[in-house]
């Protein structure tokens, strides 16, 4: 893959050709960058993964929600991701993602985006139309009864009461991700980029026969997916850790790498297609799990990790202390007095018991130290505090409303930020993903 721009007749970003489609690398890591000013050292951790025999592409994600509340444009996005690989000197891919998007909002993002995180988890369970599942099922007879799953010791036996209710759960849903990718297509060209369908984003969890399902139909729509992102058992809340049965997710995650290698022989679907795990960032006792899963079955992996970055700028802030302490109390006394507000729309991914959050008052006494300590996940530090920590994730539209006061900090307190950025990246998420076990 080109990681070099070019400008085609229409002035349009096409840095591929059909010659050569895009073809996703096996490890990617989704990372978010809100503020567009830590592409550079997020790109070091990756680097440092490199240096150690693992290639990891990076892939710079920021939905239409973030762009809103920060302000931004992903050319913004583009532009930093594009700096840092010229800067650094990366010999690899690297993409720019869409993140989340759907017909109303995928419009800015086609110019400068090579990587489509289709999101249809709002029609999961609207009916698709009259007869549509009956009509599926009578053109895959085969997922009705007993499936052998290479990887999967017993077969998934699927009665046809069970096909035909999955179906109409989540047809209409596919042909939604459908004309998404068509309208991605129709602006840049067929196989010049990466389509990733998002299912996660709902209430209860895909089974591996809901999930085989699902990708019948997603090659019935014609839709090259190259990665999926399902709804997992337990609960992904905003920068914390897994909440749930880490058993249960790494058996559910290695029957759904055993339905992909399946569907993919079965229905031709791209022979690169990954699972996606949507992290709402920082699920550090998963990480082992999908480490091992995908070495047994030498499969690939997308994880995103979007929020962490953000955080990452705070704890550099405060320890660069002096102004910059003084601008991550002040973000922290803003995020408190403006809790419902920030919470609202992260209302199903957060869990915060307000009576373990610290005042203000109090916050405004503390070192580096204690605030760094407070907010870096550590699980093992007592300073700790996932409850301020998950506030903070929700609160960067504090950080936006200050504007230039904001981010002239973080170019003056760049060191610091810096190297937890990369640091974190590097030592809680890459290395246990991609270099042990």
């Amino acid at each position: 893959m080109k990681t070099d721009l070019t400008l085609g007749n229409a002035g349009r970003y096409s840095g591929h050709h059909m010659k050569n489609p895009v073809v996703l690398e096996k490890y990617t890591l989704g990372v978010g960058d809100r503020f567009a000013h830590q592409a550079k050292a997020q790109l070091a951790a990756c680097l440092c993964a490199e240096a150690r025999g693992a290639v990891v592409i990076p892939v710079w994600n920021k939905s239409n929600r973030e762009h809103k509340i920060v302000g931004s444009l992903p050319a913004s996005t583009r532009a930093a991701a594009d700096a840092a690989v010229r800067e650094l000197g990366w010999k690899h891919a690297h993409y720019v993602d869409a993140d989340h998007i759907n017909l109303d909002t995928v419009g800015i993002f086609l110019e400068v985006c090579d990587f489509f995180t289709i999101d249809v988890a709002d029609a999961i369970g609207k009916p698709p139309a009259a007869g549509a599942a009956e009509a599926f099922l009578a053109r895959h007879p085969e997922l009705a009864g007993r499936v052998e799953i290479p990887g999967i010791p017993a077969p998934l036996e699927i009665s046809r009461e069970t096909a035909l209710q999955a179906a109409s759960k989540f047809l209409g849903a596919v042909a939604e991700a459908g004309r998404i990718y068509r309208r991605i297509a129709e602006a840049k060209g067929v196989g010049t980029f990466v389509t990733e369908v998002s299912m996660d984003e709902t209430d209860s969890p895909q089974t591996p026969p809901e999930l085989l399902i699902i990708l019948a139909a997603i090659a019935d729509e014609q839709i090259p997916i190259q990665t999926i992102a399902p709804k997992f058992t337990g609960r992904f809340n905003k920068g914390v850790d897994y909440v749930g049965n880490v058993e249960q997710f790494e058996h559910e995650f290695s029957d759904d790498i055993a339905v992909i290698a399946h569907a993919v022989k079965a229905y031709s679907l791209p022979a690169n297609l990954k699972l996606s795990v949507h992290s709402g960032s920082d699920k550090f006792s998963i990480y082992a799990p999908i480490s091992r899963s995908i070495r047994k079955f030498d499969a690939g992996v997308h994880v995103k990790t979007a929020g962490t970055t953000w955080l990452e700028e705070l704890i550099g802030l405060a320890e660069a202390g002096a102004d910059g302490l003084a601008t991550a109390k002040e973000i922290y006394r803003s995020a408190f007095e403006h809790i419902d507000e920030l919470c609202a729309p992260y209302a199903t991914v957060i869990d915060i018991d307000r009576a373990k959050l610290p005042a203000p008052d109090a916050v405004d006494l503390w070192t580096s130290e204690q605030y760094a300590g407070a907010l870096r996940h550590d699980q093992k530090n007592p300073l700790f505090n996932p409850h301020l920590r998950q506030l903070l994730h929700v609160g960067f539209k504090i950080a936006s409303k200050m504007g230039t006061r904001y981010t002239d900090m973080l170019v003056a307190c760049e060191p610091s930020i810096s190297r937890n950025v990369t640091e974190n990246l590097y030592k809680r998420h890459l290395e246990p993903l991609f270099l042990r076990g």
